[in-house]
């Protein structure tokens, strides 16, 4: 299918250029002023509209198994609602049993990808360390999978010891991929969540007390070094504190290879959030915890400085009734909360239209950046010439409020209830196809595909 848009602002790279785009049966065939129509089977008028390159989301968590059930999106409404927000290609995670392969959950987890609408990847997350894990991590780097996931919290189930997290890198950094991890103190956030439990404290307001800056910040601290000693590649996700900054900065300054990310919800909630009856609080139950507002503000001159590359959202949804499940002890609330489809209208809205951040920097934190990171930049991530046709046409004049009522996620809750936002995705192609056309979606037909990526 041949697709022409006309008249666009380019949005890509360093510059904003006024273009049309030729698309020629999934890729972008020509970038350039006044294409001619040549036989088009669709036109698409983009005057007054920035084109960006199709949004990754590199953290998200659909179909995760819980006490409380599997997260409420699914890969099909949570692909769904990522496309009514930009975000063509997601990132998501394979979290084995312990004692299962690293393939074997690898293959599990694309099943359940299938019905995805967006295109999907993943990074694998060992949970222990085996003497088959090496040999593993090399089975899913074959497949295709060259990030991977460890989690220095929660010791009893998926966390590891640092010994063990050492051997990963290790094994990771020798075969070219990269090891993510989640920073905290996983054992005296155990010891805060007992004491405070003990004293008979059960609100959730004692989860953001039993997760303080300092067990994020230790942690980056200690992920940092344990790379350096395996010389691996590290992202840290989820970066929430301004003192984690500190040791990103500093790692980043001597050259170590260390990509930050945080999430809108660090950018523009805070911990008064906290503060209120269960059903006012629970929502913002998610780890690490919503932070001061001198920490949204720290992190905001990250993201514009370049300490933070990336901006993904831990989208991880679960209903009010699945919070309830933690009334009267805030330890067993499931953490997390959606986001995969504000992300592109909230950085608009609070970082371009407040000049946080620059219109060039919102697509390179939400699209180039976690392309170049994590292997996809052959295809993604820009607008150019050769590469896939994962656009978004942005309506920078459309005005809405966010609302549970009316986003496209599977949950009763939406933790940005009642913010305003400006500019939308007016248009979605993802591959070549149109996905969204005016704001609506096109079809209901699973099409996203698994992306194997390459090394370097």
């Amino acid at each position: 299918m041949k697709i022409l848009i006309r008249n666009g602002t380019v949005v890509t790279g360093p510059q904003i250029k006024t273009a049309d785009i030729l698309i020629l049966d999934g890729t972008v065939a020509e970038v350039a002023p006044g294409l001619p129509e040549n036989g088009a089977d669709r036109i698409i008028e983009a005057a007054g509209k920035y084109i960006l390159p199709g949004g990754i989301d590199p953290h998200v968590h659909m179909h995760l198994p819980g006490p409380a059930g599997y997260s409420s999106d699914d890969f099909y409404t949570g692909s769904r609602a990522a496309l009514y927000g930009g975000t063509t290609t997601l990132i998501d995670f394979v979290t084995p049993e312990r004692g299962e392969s690293l393939i074997r959950a690898l293959e599990k987890r694309m099943e359940e990808a299938k019905s995805s609408l967006a295109d999907f990847s993943f990074h694998v997350s060992p949970v222990e360390w085996r003497k088959t894990t090496d040999e593993e991590i090399m089975e899913c780097l074959s497949a295709g999978v060259t990030s991977f996931k460890v989690y220095m919290a929660y010791r009893d189930t998926v966390g590891l010891n640092d010994q063990d997290i050492l051997k990963v890198m290790k094994s990771v950094a020798g075969a070219g991929g990269t090891v993510t991890v989640h920073c905290e103190t996983g054992d005296e956030i155990e010891r805060l969540r007992n004491s405070f439990y003990g004293e008979g404290h059960s609100e959730p307001f004692y989860h953001h007390l039993s997760r303080p800056a300092a067990t994020e910040s230790v942690a980056v601290a200690r992920a940092v070094g344990l790379a350096e000693k395996a010389a691996c590649p590290l992202y840290l996700v989820h970066v929430s504190a301004g003192e984690s900054l500190n040791h990103i900065r500093e790692a980043q300054a001597r050259g170590q290879k260390v990509f930050a990310e945080t999430c809108p919800q660090y950018l523009l909630l805070d911990s008064s959030r906290y503060l209120g009856d269960f059903n006012h609080t629970v929502p913002y139950i998610m780890s690490p915890p919503l932070r001061t507002r001198e920490d949204n503000e720290a992190l905001w001159t990250a993201l514009a400085d370049g300490t933070v590359s990336v901006v993904g959202t831990d989208h991880c949804p679960f209903t009010l009734a699945q919070k309830e499940t933690g009334i009267g002890d805030f330890r067993k609330i499931p953490g997390g909360a959606g986001g995969v489809e504000h992300r592109l209208s909230l950085l608009y809205t609070y970082g371009v239209l407040t000049n946080r951040i620059s219109l060039n920097r919102m697509a390179a934190l939400i699209s180039a950046n976690p392309a170049v990171i994590f292997g996809l930049h052959h295809k993604k991530g820009t607008v150019t010439a050769g590469a896939d046709a994962d656009l978004v046409i942005w309506n920078p004049e459309t005005q809405g409020i966010i609302s549970s009522a009316t986003h496209h996620q599977n949950c009763d809750i939406n933790i940005y209830q009642g913010f305003p936002v400006r500019g939308n995705a007016d248009w979605v192609i993802a591959g070549g196809r149109v996905i969204i056309e005016n704001g609506i979606l096109t079809g209901q037909q699973a099409g996203g595909k698994y992306l194997s990526r390459p090394l370097g």
